[in-house]
Order: structure tokens, then sequence, then C-alpha cells
């Protein structure tokens, strides 16, 4: 692409998006990138196999010489009935959710279309604060004004209303993964119809789709179920129902279920901690830390806390010391006392820690330095 660095050509992509065909993929972004160039909307659209009715649908007008062709329409997930219609029709896609098009094209666009996100993404960029940080360049945006942006897609907010847009068609392989029957692509055909992920045994069971991420899941007599076994959850759903799914996630929020926000596994810009047991007064955590990070300067009001080193060495920062713990030692943190944990090494870090007190909470946080700019 020879876009100029002042008005670069951006591509627009979900990050969790199934493509098998990388190669037919790239060409087509190589068609989009020479009508993106010059200032023109690009969407990717992705040549049908059925009548889906998980995907929303562009409609195509007439085609240009290299088969890239202008948008007449974008429509909402259809019925079975109406994704058969646009099937047969022909000059349709499914909506892939990817873009094309110059900085400056997007910009004009969320003046235009979108100017309270655009009104918010100004401010947040106005009030940026970079700093050099672990030998890299780590740029910050003011939270507030960040998070006054309006909580829409692309799609809804510009993409949708653009009278002067064009699409390309591609056969890559191209899959969401937004549904638990589009999963099928990925999992392993086994006896009986069933799609298994895992350690997963069935007997006497047909036509499931079956996730096991840590344990065995057995199947005994069933039929036409989703089972998805996770270190947080279960799910069981009927597959003619799955969709309810999102109903179930809304149901767990309204309860103020932990697990519709966190899962056991927490990524941090250190490393990540993960929930291993909790009771009455204790919880039990495993820290990894990544070389040449560290977690803040905090103390805690309402828990103490006991770390054992496993894997590396931790620099531990407690009240006014300061000393290295290797493999098999461990420190006990006192309740209100200001620490730090760090690892200066080249290794991966992990170690066991253990909360005791009334209250576990993650908000029982007091920071008084942090190299990554958090309150």
């Amino acid at each position: 692409m020879q876009a100029c660095r002042d008005d670069p050509v951006l591509l627009f992509l979900p990050s969790d998006h199934l493509i098998t065909d990388p190669q037919a993929f790239a060409a087509g972004v190589r068609k989009a990138a020479a009508h993106a160039e010059r200032g023109a909307f690009v969407t990717f659209g992705i040549e049908p196999t059925r009548p889906e009715t998980a995907y929303g649908y562009i409609i195509a007008a007439a085609g240009a010489d290299d088969g890239v062709r202008k948008v007449s329409s974008f429509k909402e997930k259809p019925d079975r009935a109406q994704a058969g219609e646009y099937l047969a029709g022909g000059d349709c896609y499914w909506n892939s959710g990817i873009f094309m098009c110059r900085a400056g094209t997007y910009r004009s666009a969320l003046e235009k279309h979108a100017p309270d996100v655009m009104r918010a993404c100004a401010a947040a960029w106005k009030g940026k604060e970079s700093d050099y940080i672990m030998n890299s360049t780590v740029t910050t945006f003011d939270a507030g004004d960040f998070g006054a942006s309006p909580d829409v897609s692309v799609d809804y907010a510009v993409v949708e209303k653009l009278s002067d847009i064009v699409v390309v068609p591609v056969a890559c392989g191209w899959s969401d993964l937004g549904s638990w029957d589009s999963m099928t692509e990925v999992f392993d055909r086994g006896g009986d119809g069933n799609f298994t992920a895992g350690d997963v045994l069935a007997h006497d069971s047909r036509a499931n789709i079956v996730y096991a991420s840590h344990r065995c899941v057995a199947l005994c007599g069933v039929a036409n179920q989703i089972v998805a076994e996770t270190p947080d959850a279960v799910l069981v759903a009927d597959r003619s129902d799955s969709q309810a799914v999102k109903r179930l996630v809304e149901k767990m929020k309204t309860a103020s279920r932990s697990e519709s926000e966190w899962g056991r596994k927490v990524y941090r810009p250190w490393g990540s901690y993960e929930s291993i047991d909790a009771g009455d007064g204790f919880q039990v955590k495993r820290l990894v830390v990544h070389p040449g990070q560290s977690l803040s300067l905090q103390r805690h009001r309402k828990r103490s806390e006991h770390w054992v080193v496993v894997k590396g060495v931790a620099r531990v920062t407690r009240g006014d010391e300061s000393f290295d713990l290797c493999v098999n030692q461990s420190v006990c943190i006192p309740v209100g006392t200001k620490h730090r944990l760090a690892n200066h090494g080249e290794r991966e870090l992990c170690l066991i820690e253990v909360q005791c007190g009334d209250y576990l909470g993650e908000d029982d946080i007091e920071r008084f330095d942090d190299v990554y700019g958090r309150a």
C-alpha cells in the first residue's frame, strides 16, 4: 500500500474471527486497498454457503471490472425464509464486520454520522499522556473522556449510514464463531455426529457440541445438546435454542454474578492472576508476573497476603525494606503494609498468594505508585 503517512489506510479487523484461507483473504485486502487509497470506504462480503440467520447481509448493486461492487443496502439478521430469499436472489454477502478506508475518510464519516463519538475520541486524544516504560512507549488516555464515547459498533455508528460504500467479495473460509453451531467448523467431528473439543466421552449420544477445557466431560443418552465446561461454569443448552444464552448472561448480570464480569483467570498489564480456592475469610490465587514487569506499590486495609514463590525470583518491597525471594521461599504482608511485587529477571515469575481477612474484594487496593498509570 502506498498510503500517505499522515493519512494511512486502516484495516478494521474483529479479533475473534476465523479465516482458514489467509491467501484468499490477503488477495481481497490488496484489491480493497486499491479502492481505499482513492478515498473509498470498503467492506468485505463473505460469499454465503447457506441461508444463515446468525449473520447480517450485504445486498450489492452493479459490480466494477475487478469484482468490487457498490453496496445497495445492509440487512439485519434475517429469519430463515428471508435468508433463503437473499440467497436465491444472488447479489448478497454475509457481513463480515471487516472494513478498510483511509484515516481521513473514517474521521469525516465520524464527524458526519457519529459526532458524539468523534467529540469523545478527540477529547481523549487531546488529554493523552505518553511515558517510556519498560523499554517501550505507553500512551494512556483520560478515562472520563474516553468513557464518554457511546457504546456503539462501527457498523451502526458509521458504516450502515454511508451512501457511498463498496464491497469486496471474498471466499476465505471465514466464520465469526458467533454461535455454537459455527463452532462445529473448528471442533473435531466424532461418532454419531458429535462435535467435540477436549477430553470428551460419549455413549449413545448424537449431534451434540461439547467443549471440555479442564476436565473429562461424559455424555450418556443425550442428543442435540451444547455442553461447555470451563473453570468458571458449565453450560448445558439445547442446540435449537442456543441464542438464549444471551438472555442467560443478562440474568447473570442482573443477579450480580461475578462470572458475568470476570473469569477465574484475570489478565493485568504485568501478567495475570487466577483464583484457585476461596472460602470464609480466605482466598488462594496463582500469580504470574512477566519478566521486567511489576505490580503497583499498594496496601490493603482489610486483608493480609502470604506469598510463596514456586518459579523464578521475586523482588519484594515490604514497608521500608526490599529483598529477593527464590523458589520455596515465602513472605507475609501484614494488613495495612505498603508492598510491591516485581520480576527483574528474564524468566516468568510464578507464586501462590494466600489472602486472609474479612473482606477480599479487588477494590481493597490503595495505590501509591504504578508504572502503568492506574489510579
